[in-house]
Order: C-alpha cells, then sequence, then structure tokens
C-alpha cells in the first residue's frame, strides 16, 4: 500500500509540474549561486531554492533581471521572492525572472 501512495505522489506531483509549465509562478526561498555557494558550476547562475517539508526543489534563474541581481547573491545567499515564468527544461527546472527581490526570513 505505501509502494503504491509513493507513485501517487510522484505522479501527482510530475502532472503538476506539467500543468504549470509555462505559467507564471512566486517562489519563495534562498537565492544562491550555483558556482559560489552550491559549488555545482564551473560558472555563476542565480537559482533559489525552495523547501516544501523535508522536500528542496532548486530553480535555475535565467535572464535579464537575473542577471542584474547576480551581485545580491554572488557574495552569499539571502532569502528572496522569484516571480517569473517557470518551464521544464530537460531535468532542470528554469525561471524566466520578471521579479526577484531579497525578503526578511520568517
Amino acid at each position: 500500500m505505501i509502494q503504491w501512495a509513493a507513485v501517487a505522489a510522484i505522479a501527482l506531483s510530475a502532472s503538476t509540474l506539467r500543468a504549470d509549465s509555462g505559467k507564471e509562478v512566486t517562489l519563495k526561498g534562498e537565492g544562491k549561486c550555483l558556482k559560489c555557494s552550491l559549488h555545482k558550476s564551473d560558472t555563476c547562475q542565480n537559482v533559489v531554492v525552495v523547501k516544501k517539508g523535508e522536500k528542496e526543489t532548486t530553480y535555475f534563474l535565467v535572464g535579464d533581471v537575473s542577471k542584474a541581481f547576480h551581485k545580491s547573491l554572488c557574495s552569499g545567499p539571502a532569502n528572496v521572492s522569484v516571480t517569473g515564468v517557470c518551464e521544464k527544461k530537460g531535468e532542470k527546472l528554469e525561471v524566466t525572472v520578471a521579479k526577484i527581490s531579497k525578503v526578511e526570513a520568517k
């Protein structure tokens, strides 16, 4: 029974992502530099890590608005709010950022 529940949860989360693909989203989480903070790339790139319970999802931030905000994250992580269009590109979730700002931690 537990196996079926796990399969159903995975299927539901995958279908929810496909349904939201291409739609504007607002994400709140910890903004980081993929290179400097996470050490997962040879080049700098903004990401936001969103936590829901025990699960963490990393969204790759792209576009001119994200690039202009990079200095705020390359020096160290910060809590951010990001609004933009989210799309799945291969195995990555990319958000073309329309607006990004630092927010106070809860």
